[in-house]
């Protein structure tokens, strides 16, 4: 379809969202959820130290966050932490009238470790208060229609586990993580029907250990301003044992809850769609390594039981290696791939990276860019690395398809963020119509993705609140809902919001 004025112009300068001028995709009325498979699930997502706050309330032991944005306050953008965040510890009921009223299936929400288990192991002491918690938080989703989705591990590590031998550096992790998680099967699996055994393994390995932005703040000396780390080998070696104690959770679940339980179990890995520069051999190349660095690195092993060819061949005795067993209960460990898809990047050979100074982040040999010929990728935003490239989804999900044997997927994060702007009144902050393109291309193309074959099963849009988005503090907005931190943490739902609750609405519009 040819574009047409001021259209045309906007086609020109971002070709990821040239889908606005396309007649081939469902954008135009109707398009709501009776657009999708039935039994698709739509829901919202959120993690504990992100939202929860009650930091020192009833028990909760610390974690590596509350460590570090304490001790480093200088590395969060506002200097802020999650003491406090949105409060859902006080507000659950509240927040979940919100979630119903959206029309939302299901919510996505993490346990935080230490509030159950204070010193990250049973033989430390469970912690009761922390389970009545959760199973309050659970009843009252029920009651009210909406499916808990529980992220078992969402980077905060028990400060005391950090302390005892160094969290997830040391295999010792992978036992006193498996009674954890052995434990919240037995308290909360009769209810709890989804379950994802980390969140993005990927990222937590890569900002946590290879450039020390986020917690526990590790890199070499020559990548950041970290006090100890070893950006070339910890971040192998943290993604290995994160590996290796989800193949442990999934195996326990299988042979032990699911029988009788009857949930699902998978992981959310983070993955942009990598697109080759131009079409040269390198390019090509360039952009299949880029996958396998980042979200091959995860999928593969516990798809195929070991990491992709060209991770071994390149990182060589620096990457681990998985015994037999490991590989064994690795191989197939999921009913379901979790996907976090935010943008898309244009990938080059980068050949000569350096050989000093190595890293997780140069291992690749490729250079990554949003610009083409000074064009970008798709259209800009606030945040110097979130461009809209919406059509990454469906070929990321198609491509997913192909190399793992049309597993299913879950896109369990997928979200338009912005810049906190004090300036504005609430009234004009909630005038979120980029947010609303943003979510509607995005599960156009993945709705075009379905008819296609995929086997899509879910779609979480991040997040429902804003909330405390890691080293950028609350600077950075991801919310359907503002949160008015100034004045009693009230929710407002932006016009995003009003858009998924028409989107959701049982009837068609």
């Amino acid at each position: 379809m040819v574009c047409m004025s001021n259209m045309a112009i906007r086609c020109l300068l971002f070709p990821c969202i040239v889908a606005l001028a396309m007649a081939s995709l469902p954008l135009a009325s109707p398009f709501n959820r009776q657009s999708f498979p039935e039994g698709f699930i739509f829901g919202g997502g959120s993690a504990a130290y992100q939202n929860e706050g009650a930091a020192r309330e009833d028990g909760k032991g610390p974690s590596i966050w509350d460590a570090f944005t304490h001790n480093y306050p200088e590395k969060i953008t506002d200097h802020s932490n999650g003491d406090v965040a949105t409060d859902l510890y006080h507000h659950y009921k509240d927040d979940i009238k919100l979630m119903k009223e959206m029309g939302l299936d299901s919510f996505r929400f993490s346990f935080s470790w230490s509030r159950i288990l204070p010193k990250g192991k049973l033989s430390g002491g469970v912690n009761e208060l922390g389970i009545r918690f959760y199973n309050n938080l659970i009843n009252e989703l029920l009651v009210n229609g909406i499916k808990p989705f529980v992220t078992l591990f969402h980077w905060d590590v028990p400060l005391a586990l950090e302390d005892e031998y160094g969290g997830f550096l040391s295999p010792k992790i992978v036992d006193d993580y498996r009674d954890y998680v052995d434990l919240c099967f037995r308290e909360f699996g009769d209810r709890v029907k989804y379950w994802a055994t980390v969140n993005e393994p990927n990222f937590f390995s890569e900002f946590g250990y290879d450039y020390g932005y986020d917690a526990p703040g590790r890199c070499s000396k020559y990548i950041g301003n970290c006090t100890s780390g070893n950006s070339a080998i910890e971040p192998y070696q943290v993604t290995h044992n994160l590996l290796v104690a989800h193949a442990t959770a999934v195996q326990l679940y299988k042979q032990r809850y699911q029988p009788s339980q009857q949930g699902k179990i998978g992981i959310s890995v983070n993955s942009n769609w990598y697109i080759p520069i131009n079409q040269t051999s390198s390019s090509l190349m360039a952009a299949s390594r880029a996958f396998d660095f980042f979200t091959g690195w995860i999928t593969d092993p516990i798809t195929f039981g070991d990491y992709p060819e060209t991770m071994k061949s390149i990182v060589g005795n620096r990457l681990p290696k998985f015994t037999k067993e490991q590989s064994n209960i690795l191989k197939h460990s999921y009913d379901f791939i979790g996907i976090n898809y935010y943008t898309s990047s244009y990938a080059a050979d980068n050949p000569f990276p350096s050989t000093t100074n190595l890293s997780y982040t140069t291992d690749s040999h490729t250079t990554l860019t949003e610009e083409k010929d000074g064009v970008p990728i798709g259209e800009p935003t606030d945040l110097s690395w979130l461009y809209i490239c919406p059509k990454g989804i469906r070929s990321l999900v198609h491509h997913l398809d192909k190399r793992y044997n049309n597993s299913a997927i879950i896109i369990t994060e997928n979200g338009y963020g912005d810049l906190s702007n004090d300036s504005l009144t609430i009234k004009d902050a909630l005038k979120d119509y980029t947010r609303i393109k943003y979510h509607r291309l995005h599960l156009a193309y993945l709705l075009k993705a379905i008819e296609e074959g995929a086997n899509v099963k879910g779609y979480f849009a991040w997040s429902l609140f804003d909330d405390f988005e890691w080293f950028s503090g609350y600077t950075t907005k991801f919310g359907l809902h503002f949160v008015d931190y100034k004045n009693g943490l009230i929710r407002y739902p932006k016009y995003s919001a009003l858009w998924f609750k028409k989107f959701l609405a049982k009837t068609k519009h």
